[in-house]
């Protein structure tokens, strides 16, 4: 009997959505659960605060606690002195620096790891709830926040070189400029010299899950040298996309050298032909990024501002290995730590 009711599609609709339910209501209670924990933990590092600027205890009164504490309940987690630790920087640095009362703050929103990681790499509030609203908005997870940490990604979004307020609507044009950065750090793969574009494609398009993670979310890669016909003649994008939150495409041009003004025409010629040919009527205005080696701003802005084309120029950089016949030709760090010690050892001599 409960076979033939599994079976009937009625009853298949109604349990997807009871499971949706199911999903939301866990999703609700983890939430609810986050905030009340990091609230605790806000509360313990404003008592402790408070109680060191009354008392002369100083650093001997967190260690005391924790022991305390977990004497007194043996199965609750987060009570030790580093953590309790944790919980005082987290109000020294968001009570010291915040103009936004912590109750308006985001940082109930994500769990207690990805706080501390923000807390103890991020120099002002400012900066945290950069970190705090990416983290929100693309779902990191603790080791791709790491990451974007230590690449410094609040000093490179939205600092593309760009033509986007003079060729795109608003606010379409301030979710572009956001969307792009200057550099983009590809450390993920390492090229021996001599290399060309072609050979840092392959390497992208190789690590596409890496490449993606670094252009950002809503990037849907759709080709490498993606080909065009235009009049006759065949013409090869370099890496194509489609941004699913912008609803258009991106031209990727990848240039293993310094920006020059001729680049900017070829892109443009190429968005021309995309939103020609691939553009449909409810797609918005192909955009397209040049990446480049090395760049001059000025020079890039005089490029970009007569063209019609809505794109951008940023840098990149990568790891830059050396070949196998040059290694051997260079000092290791032990033979430079060996002279360092026999150029100290000749001066003390003398």
């Amino acid at each position: 009997m409960s076979n033939g009711i599994a079976s009937l599609a009625d009853y298949q609709d109604w349990l997807n959505t009871i499971k949706q339910r199911v999903q939301s209501a866990r999703l609700r209670v983890a939430l609810a659960a986050n905030r009340e924990l990091i609230q605790f933990y806000w509360e313990v590092g404003a008592q402790i605060a408070e109680k060191q600027a009354q008392s002369q205890w100083g650093d001997k009164l967190i260690p005391q606690l924790s022991a305390d504490l977990k004497k007194a309940f043996p199965d609750l987690k987060g009570l030790s002195a580093s953590n309790l630790k944790y919980c005082l920087r987290f109000y020294q640095f968001y009570a010291t620096e915040a103009a936004t009362p912590f109750g308006q703050q985001a940082v109930d929103q994500i769990p207690w790891g990805h706080n501390i990681l923000i807390l103890t790499k991020c120099s002002s509030v400012v900066e945290a709830s950069f970190y705090i609203a990416q983290t929100l908005e693309q779902g990191w997870s603790r080791d791709v926040l790491a990451l974007q940490l230590k690449s410094s990604l609040h000093e490179r979004a939205g600092r593309a070189v760009t033509n986007f307020s003079r060729t795109l609507p608003a606010p379409q044009s301030d979710l572009a400029q956001q969307t792009l950065k200057d550099p983009y750090t590809f450390d993920f793969m390492a090229l021996t010299a001599p290399y060309n574009e072609r050979d840092v494609e392959r390497q992208l398009t190789q690590h596409i899950t890496h490449f993606l993670l670094e252009l950002g979310k809503g990037f849907a890669f759709i080709g490498r040298q993606y080909p065009l016909e235009v009049a006759g003649n065949d013409y090869y994008i370099d890496l194509l996309f489609y941004h699913v939150t912008l609803k258009c495409y991106v031209v990727v041009e990848l240039k293993n050298r310094r920006f020059i003004p001729e680049y900017a025409g070829k892109l443009n010629f190429y968005l021309s032909a995309v939103d020609s040919l691939l553009k449909r009527d409810d797609d918005q205005p192909t955009i397209g990024l040049l990446l480049c080696r090395d760049k001059n701003n000025i020079e890039v802005e005089f490029a970009l501002r007569d063209m019609n084309k809505p794109m951008g120029v940023s840098e990149y950089t990568l790891v830059e290995t050396l070949p196998d016949n040059l290694k051997g030709a260079l000092p290791t760090v032990e033979e430079i730590e060996l002279d360092l010690q026999q150029l100290q050892e000749g001066m003390k001599d003398e």
